[in-house]
């Protein structure tokens, strides 16, 4: 299996705990609710994850803590930022995609919970890929 392949898969297995949560709860909750109960999909599913992750940001020759935090990254490949916003924004992706580059990687997932229909609320976002 390619790391592409490797990376599809593995964002697969996180939109099917993320729908998991959805069909529980439904829209409307806070943003923090969908990532806690995220993160217990995840366990029961066997996925590895590190949850509010710092992201240090290196500007010339300092590193600089900004108090910047990831809201998920799983197995260290993959990184995922939650909302329950009525809308996603660019600046949402932005954010995701600037996220990516610092930390050298492909893939990211945009899930916004505050949706009828989980599947609306997804958006992949690649860097480089």
């Amino acid at each position: 299996m390619t790391r592409l392949e490797q990376l599809n898969a593995l964002s697969e297995r996180v939109i099917g705990a993320a729908i998991e949560v959805h069909r529980h709860l439904g829209p409307g909750l806070l943003e923090s609710a969908y990532q806690r109960c995220l993160e217990t999909e995840l366990r029961i599913c066997g996925i590895p994850y590190r949850a509010e992750v710092p992201l240090p940001v290196q500007y010339k020759d300092c590193a600089l803590d900004c108090a910047s935090r990831m809201d998920l990254l799983i197995d260290g490949k993959i990184i995922v930022e939650l909302k329950s916003v009525d809308d996603l924004l660019p600046v949402h992706t932005a954010q995701l995609l600037t996220y990516l580059r610092l930390q050298h990687l492909k893939l990211g997932l945009m899930i916004n919970f505050n949706v009828p229909v989980l599947w609306r609320g997804i958006r992949r976002v690649a860097n480089g890929l």
